[in-house]
């Protein structure tokens, strides 16, 4: 696994977390419609893009021609 990946995972993982405590301490209410449930949407998709490489992002900008570098992580 590389960097890029663990970083994705865990951005999306405390992303979901601060979630998780926000609404459970009563914080944000997720049981109506909200950006929470963005917020979420956007850690879901970061931990699973983490696990399978799959971005649907990355696949829209390297179709408008953007230039593949060589990582986010990397020097």
């Amino acid at each position: 696994m590389t960097i890029e990946r663990i970083i994705r995972i865990m951005a999306g993982a405390f992303l979901l977390l601060s979630l998780a405590l926000a609404h459970f301490s009563g914080q944000a209410d997720m049981s109506s419609l909200s950006w929470l449930w963005f917020s979420a949407f956007i850690g879901l998709n970061l931990l699973q893009s983490g696990f399978t490489g799959f971005c649907p992002p990355e696949k829209l900008l390297k179709k408008m021609g953007f230039k593949e570098g060589g990582g986010a992580c990397c020097k």
